[in-house]
């Protein structure tokens, strides 16, 4: 049994896309939960009235990616295998999830799995990556990322999925993209839920650090895609500026500080 978690702050109108997708394209009976941020009257009006049998769950305020995502997988009963989505979330293909379930069963150490992500123009979106380093953060967030040793440092940390292309089709990676995450409920349960040090940014990182060090494989497999409406809310006027325009840019580096303050300076290694 699948349970599905949706994401979700204040896009009732995507939100809506997404479920019409889920609905038209999980070729099976799943639990639907929608966790919602903040959430509006539009975006309850519309739950109630179109999908009343999702399960809803509101918040006055702005929780946080970990705390929503959290909610949902603590409300979940039935999954054996939980689906984590953002509402901006497209499953296209009836054969998607399915795959993905598959591949899990038959590979009982994998205890996270992320599709490809496409943009809905149809362009790669990298999702997989190794650990940050202190150096990652300054390589994105300032000039020194068009610096030969920047570019070094931007090339290591993000794994390219076709210099990695071998006979298995799945790459071991040391942290996915939160948005669209199937995760075993055995691993969860033993992983515990999503770090909610953060209120935006690094709680992936962190999460899936946890699961590999639990003993959980966290896998990347571009078999199967998922359409994703990505906004780099966090990068919108180039190196150095957006540290004091943007607000995503600085709950980034604050999310990077803590997660240093947490683990250290000490890079470790765990996919490909």
């Amino acid at each position: 049994m699948l349970s599905i978690i949706i994401n979700h702050h204040k896009s009732p109108e995507v939100l809506k896309l997404c479920l019409a997708y889920l609905k038209q394209n999980i070729p099976y009976a799943a639990e639907l939960i929608v966790t919602d941020s903040e959430t509006i009257e539009k975006t309850e009006l519309m739950m109630r009235c179109d999908f009343p049998e999702v399960k809803f769950i509101s918040a006055k305020n702005n929780i946080g990616f970990a705390k929503s995502v959290n909610r949902g997988l603590t409300a979940s009963r039935r999954g054996d295998y939980l689906l984590i989505i953002n509402a901006d979330v497209i499953i296209s293909d009836q054969n998607a999830v399915p795959k993905m379930l598959e591949y899990m069963r038959a590979n009982p150490e994998i205890g996270m799995l992320g599709p490809r992500l496409k943009n809905i123009s149809g362009e790669y979106q990298p999702s997989c990556f190794r650990f940050y380093s202190p150096l990652t953060i300054l390589a994105r967030r300032t000039p020194f990322g068009r610096t030969a040793w920047g570019k070094r440092e931007l090339k290591r940390f993000l794994i390219n999925p076709i210099t990695q292309q071998s006979s298995n089709p799945a790459i071991p990676a040391d942290w996915l993209m939160g948005s669209a995450l199937l995760v075993r409920r055995k691993a969860y349960e033993q992983v515990g839920p999503m770090p909610e040090d953060y209120f935006m940014y690094m709680e992936d990182v962190d999460w899936c650090r946890n699961f590999w060090e639990k003993g959980w494989k966290v896998v990347y497999y571009p078999e199967v895609f998922f359409y994703h409406y990505h906004f780099q809310a966090s990068k919108k006027r180039g190196p150095l500026l957006d540290l004091f325009t943007n607000k995503y840019a600085r709950t980034h580096l604050l999310s990077a500080f803590k997660y240093f303050k947490k683990y250290g300076l000490k890079v470790p290694r765990y996919g490909a």
